[in-house]
């Protein structure tokens, strides 16, 4: 069974972070969220809407795809 999509999005989302040197807490900053708010995404707890995918993708400088792609 392929692994929710939501866990995907949250893999990327951290690996990316981490790549970049952030902390939860300067993304969230970036991101105009809590940290704990983030957090709550890096591990595939929050359903996110499209627009908050897309801006996500925008802070990291990536596509949107990018962050919803399977491995």
């Amino acid at each position: 069974m392929a692994e929710p999509l939501k866990k995907v999005l949250g893999s990327h989302v951290r690996g990316l972070r981490l790549e970049r040197r952030l902390s939860q807490e300067e993304l969230a900053e970036q991101l105009g969220v809590s940290a704990r708010y983030l957090a709550g995404i890096e591990r595939g707890e929050r359903n996110l809407t499209l627009d908050s995918v897309d801006a996500l993708a925008g802070q990291l400088n990536v596509a949107a795809d990018v962050l919803l792609m399977r491995v």
